[in-house]
């Protein structure tokens, strides 16, 4: 039940993270909407398509699409009224991240697919609902941007849940501290600005 509810709460911060950038590209509401419900459910969706879980997760149980809704309803009410904090939409997509890759993480897991599929599933629940928001927004995906740790962070946490499982902690623990470690990574990156390594290859050869 725990982990029910925070998986409800990674649909919310998503939806709110979608509300935001939508609103700052200045669509009206239906389109306000759409990339709230696309940027909460995208990743799951393809995580269930990609594991062959039918019928996806939101349409089992239309309680996920109808917190999309709501949380993308409360974000225009409450931006209409005041103005959100500057980071708000990069704090709201670190949760969204955190929630999401341990919940999708948790899916494969019970289906028994191996470490490997789990972090990728794990990671692809966690970070395509925000590819497809900013695709859709005509933005460079947060995970495309030089060096920005995001889907790094994801599959940290997702291994480290995995990893303290295999000794013996609980599920539930092992999950709540996989989203912490998430979430810190996430949030030292956006405040203090860490960076991944950037690989750079010159071809110096002459034509």
């Amino acid at each position: 039940m725990v982990l029910y509810g925070l998986d409800l709460l990674g649909v919310a911060v998503f939806a709110v993270s979608g509300a935001l950038a939508a609103g700052r590209k200045h669509l009206d509401l239906l389109g306000v909407m759409v990339i709230a419900i696309v940027t909460a459910l995208g990743g799951g969706t393809l995580r269930d398509l990609l594991l062959d879980r039918a019928p996806v997760f939101w349409v089992q149980q239309p309680d996920y699409l109808l917190v999309a809704i709501g949380a993308g309803l409360l974000t225009v009410l409450y931006t209409h009224c005041w103005r959100p904090p500057k980071r708000a939409l990069l704090i709201a997509d670190a949760a969204g991240l955190a929630l999401f890759s341990i919940s999708g993480a948790q899916v494969a897991a019970a289906a028994q697919f191996s470490s490997l599929v789990v972090i990728l599933m794990g990671t692809c629940s966690g970070v395509v609902g925000g590819v497809i928001r900013d695709v859709l927004l005509v933005e460079i995906p947060i995970i495309l941007k030089r060096g920005n740790i995001y889907a790094t962070a994801a599959i940290a946490g997702v291994a480290l849940d995995l990893a303290l499982q295999k000794v013996g902690v609980s599920d539930t623990a092992s999950a709540l501290l996989g989203m912490a470690a998430i979430m810190s990574l996430r949030l030292a990156a956006i405040i203090w600005g860490l960076r991944l390594p950037v690989y750079r290859f010159t071809d110096t050869r002459q034509p």
